[in-house]
């Protein structure tokens, strides 16, 4: 069988399997204190041109989604997000049942606008029974976006000043944060991400690691008691070491971006060969989730080779599939669909 469901079906890159490997048998402090966490944590402070972040490591995206937000928030605030967002769909309610409310806001190609932030944001403060209703605390945001697609850097300046003036931090998932950073045409770099978002994460699940994504809080925001916190939680891990091994091999000689590439290469030939068999499209992605109508007919067929992703009816004879590359896509798998396809 071919796979591309998602892009965390393999173990890890080589490199930090290898880290892992060598730094096995070292007898080292527990939960995040050893020296492979604090060297990680430093590259990446580097990296994100960020040298007063505050940096924890946790072991998944929702789990870490829900440990940020239900931390930062106050127990009468929500969070507001895209009704296609991470947290207001495929998280099972982590979010609600941490006692606190998703605030959904229309999309557009999985993204929210500044205008539209804005306009939520100033109708809750005139509506005269606000005191009633539950306050928008925070602002999640995911680039990549649940369908692929990107923030530009105006976009997030223009979100960042929306939350600034009202006082409320905006949050990025960064399950796919390579991903994005790596995508050809993208003016946003991980520096940017720090400027304008007041926390986010580096995923490392989807991006080479075996587990963990990097938290940074970029503007002296860290929640006090936060690691005390996530131990409630029961997310605090032991032997934070692995985390932190896994992190310092991935920011070593540029090797996150440089596996992330290897998943835009692979979605743009398969975009490429796509194109040329006439297939169409739901929705035009610049990174590694591709998104196309497939009749029933054709797709049922295709399972019997091919593990791809449902995504959503288009109508009673089509069906939206994703198929997804990444940093272990083998050009000869991508190939090998083409001639399925």
């Amino acid at each position: 069988m071919l796979v591309f469901e998602n892009d965390y079906s393999e173990g890890a890159h080589d490199k930090v399997l290898k880290r892992l490997l060598e730094t096995n048998m070292e007898q080292l402090p527990g939960y995040g204190t050893d020296p492979y966490c604090v060297s990680a944590a430093e590259k990446i402070r580097k990296a994100c041109g960020c040298p007063e972040a505050e940096i924890c490591f946790l072991t998944g995206g929702t789990q870490t989604n829900q440990i940020v937000i239900s931390t930062m928030l106050k127990p009468y605030e929500g969070v507001i997000a895209a009704e296609t967002g991470h947290v207001s769909s495929h998280e099972a309610g982590a979010i609600e049942c941490s006692g606190h409310k998703v605030l959904m806001l229309p999309q557009e190609e999985g993204k929210i606008s500044a205008d539209a932030l804005s306009d939520y944001l100033h109708s809750f403060y005139e509506d005269e029974n606000h005191e009633h209703m539950v306050f928008p605390g925070m602002v999640y945001i995911s680039h990549p976006t649940e369908y692929g697609t990107l923030y530009t850097k105006g976009e997030l300046a223009e979100l960042s000043a929306v939350c600034a003036q009202y006082g409320i931090p905006l949050y990025m998932d960064g399950a796919r944060l390579g991903y994005g950073l790596a995508a050809e045409g993208t003016d946003v770099t991980l520096k940017d991400v720090a400027e304008y978002c007041d926390v986010f994460y580096i995923g490392g699940t989807k991006v080479g690691a075996l587990c963990g994504e990097a938290v940074v809080f970029t503007k002296e925001d860290m929640p006090p008691r936060f690691m005390t916190m996530v131990k409630q939680r029961g997310a605090l891990l032991a032997k934070g070491r692995l985390l932190g091994a896994q992190f310092d091999a991935l920011f070593t000689d540029g090797l996150y971006l440089e596996i992330s590439r290897n998943a835009i290469v692979a979605a743009d030939r398969l975009k490429q060969i796509l194109k040329e068999k006439g297939y169409e499209f739901y929705i035009d992605s610049p990174t590694n989730q591709v998104f196309v109508i497939l009749e029933n007919r054709k797709m049922e067929q295709l399972k019997k080779d091919v593990v791809f992703s449902f995504w959503e009816k288009k109508d009673k004879d089509h069906t939206v599939v994703r198929f997804a590359t990444s940093w272990a896509t083998r050009m000869e798998d991508v190939e090998k669909l083409a001639a399925l396809l």
